[in-house]
């Protein structure tokens, strides 16, 4: 699969501003970059930096005004696939140390509250057939609802009310997974078939091989919007606190957003 990008971004800001951005799509073996241009307005300060977990890159800006960011690229997926549902579970003490941090709560997913929850829903299945099991919940007794959330909406809230956009819907997966010991991230990717069209947030979830041969992470979107054959990553964190498109260390104004994510072929 091969996907064109585009994205244009204006800010408006009243002081010099440090602005951390991450919209590239990462260079890694599950996708490779066929083409990519960024190009910003005027800065006083323009640096790539490491993204967590080895993941694409963020961009510290520094600047003040307007500023406004360009970013095109074709990208081709090349991930392996794999039906979730048939994947086994890895053992705890098999686990390799980098998927041990995505196991615990962080900041908007609090999954030692949902331990109950997965034991009585999801207690006679276990691990990739319990994540199928888990996403299909989700797709079922939740509202895709715009403007239903915000920065202070975490999983548990999003649980309790039953409606939000994908970054809740990838919370909520996030915890349920936690909750039965299954590493589980947040993931930043593109994808054609987001309605509206935009910057899209799914759940990855770390599982066995099938050979009993070590372990991968596998990309899960309970929203439906999305498959792994079409989603082009941009990077990975906690929750979405660790993996925000632009975080402002100032005030910023919001002038225009725009994500374009077309198939080619």
């Amino acid at each position: 699969m091969t996907l064109d990008l585009h994205v244009t971004l204006t800010y408006d800001m009243d002081a010099p501003t440090d602005i951390l951005l991450q919209v590239e799509a990462a260079a890694i073996p599950e996708q490779r970059i066929e083409s990519a241009h960024i190009q910003a307005s005027p800065c006083d300060h323009f640096v790539r930096v490491a993204a967590l977990d080895g993941i694409g890159d963020r961009i510290w800006l520094r600047t003040s005004g307007r500023l406004s960011i360009d970013y095109r690229a074709r990208m081709t997926v090349l991930r392996d696939l794999a039906d979730v549902a048939t994947l086994p579970q890895m053992p705890l003490h098999q686990l390799p140390g980098e998927t041990v941090q995505y196991l615990f709560d962080s900041h908007y997913c609090p999954a030692t509250k949902f331990h109950s929850f997965v034991d009585t829903e999801f207690g006679t299945l276990s691990g990739g057939a319990r994540i199928a099991a888990m996403r299909d919940w989700i797709a079922e007794h939740f509202t895709y609802q715009s403007g239903s959330s915000d920065a202070t909406t975490t999983a548990l809230d999003s649980f309790v009310t039953r409606h939000g956009v994908c970054r809740d819907y990838a919370h909520v997966m996030i915890v349920l997974a936690r909750a039965c010991s299954i590493p589980a991230r947040f993931a930043s990717v593109y994808a054609p078939d987001v309605t509206p069209q935009d910057f899209h947030a799914v759940a990855e979830v770390f599982l066995a091989n099938p050979d009993g041969e070590g372990g991968a992470w596998h990309l899960v979107d309970p929203t439906g919007m999305a498959t792994a054959a079409d989603m082009v990553k941009i990077g990975v964190g906690r929750d979405a606190l660790d993996v925000a498109f632009l975080t402002a260390f100032g005030t910023v104004e919001l002038v225009e957003q725009q994500v374009s994510v077309t198939r080619i072929k």
